[in-house]
């Protein structure tokens, strides 16, 4: 089966791609690259490699694909406010023109990346079922998606959205804007974790290669158990309040647990229940935060994440991406005018 993941060089894509050649399958890893090339070097001989824009791609690369698994994005709820015009054109717009390009080149299966904060605040449990609040231009272009994307599905085409907890854990494209991953680097870097405003919010966790891992068993699925479905993706034992959490970090890496409070307090805030990614199609996790906080720690000390690489935090890398855009154009006008 030959599968096309776009956004295949970025955090959960990296590793997808790579558990995909594993077990097989026929890849083509198509990003933009805008955290470089190299975070797929392991395994760059035996994919195919679309550097490439959602927006702008010639549907001729669809010839032959089997399966979409479709992750480009602009990644998370501050970068997603950056330019939220353009948020909407990649997230949401550009996800449609994969998802319906896909049906007409006759790609049988394609998989949404969705997130669980299209909940944004509320209080107890929430399912697939639940009324959505999204609270971010973010949440709101995964959810726009969900719609149109999911309105393609047919007898031929299945399509089947992904709402992700907040993932964590280790990845070649490495990310420390995401509360564990930041909190094993704080940890690391300064002896305490910081905690965002009190920490009395509420999120959902599913490890980066767990999450891989659902996108996988969807297409390994009956067609009839997941065409035209929503999945909340993680587990049940993994909704944690954000000051619990950072205790777990400091124990899970055998440090005194001190903390030191920054910003505002984090108005998302909820908790989600995945029963039905598990009775439907049989997901487990096999990742804990634990294991992840002792992952992501580990990586540092042994230097195998630099904690000073700017590409880790996405937001200030999109910044530092315009600025030289800017640059850029600033020198080619002065070049004319001169």
């Amino acid at each position: 089966m030959k599968v096309l993941v776009t956004g295949g060089g970025g955090y959960i894509g990296s590793l997808l791609c790579a558990s995909l050649v594993e077990k097989g399958y026929d890849v083509v890893c198509f990003d933009r690259f805008f955290f470089g090339k190299d975070k797929i070097k392991d395994i760059e001989d035996r994919v195919t490699i679309v550097k490439d824009d959602v927006r702008f791609f010639d549907p001729k690369i669809l010839d032959g694909v089997d399966a979409v698994f479709d992750l480009a994005a602009l990644s998370n709820d501050v970068s997603g406010e950056l330019d939220a015009n353009k948020t909407l054109e990649i997230n949401y717009k550009g996800r449609v023109r994969v998802a319906t390009l896909a049906k007409a080149h006759g790609v049988k299966k394609y998989v949404l990346a969705s997130s669980c904060s299209v909940y944004g605040f509320q209080d107890g449990l929430v399912d697939e079922k639940s009324k959505t609040n999204p609270l971010t231009t973010y949440a709101k272009a995964n959810l726009l998606a969900e719609k149109e994307t999911l309105e393609l599905s047919s007898k031929d085409f299945s399509v089947t959205a992904l709402r992700q907890a907040t993932v964590y854990g280790y990845s070649p494209r490495m990310r420390f804007d995401l509360a564990i991953n930041v909190m094993a680097l704080s940890l690391f870097r300064d002896g305490k974790i910081m905690v965002t405003g009190k920490g009395e919010q509420w999120r959902p966790f599913v490890h980066v290669k767990d999450t891989g891992n659902a996108f996988i068993k969807v297409i390994e699925a009956d067609q009839e158990l997941v065409n035209g479905e929503v999945f909340n993706v993680g587990s049940n034992n993994q909704n944690y309040n954000i000051f619990d959490l950072a205790k777990l970090v400091c124990e899970a890496n055998g440090k005194e647990f001190s903390y030191e409070s920054f910003g505002d307090p984090d108005f998302r805030s909820y908790k989600a229940k995945f029963d039905k990614i598990s009775n439907v199609i049989g997901y487990k996790t096999s990742k804990t935060p634990r294991d992840g906080a002792q992952e992501v720690y580990n990586a540092l000390k042994e230097n195998i994440l630099d904690p000073k690489d700017p590409k880790t935090v996405t937001v200030n890398w999109y910044k530092r991406l315009i600025e030289m855009q800017n640059n850029l154009r600033e020198v080619e006008l002065n070049g004319v005018l001169l």
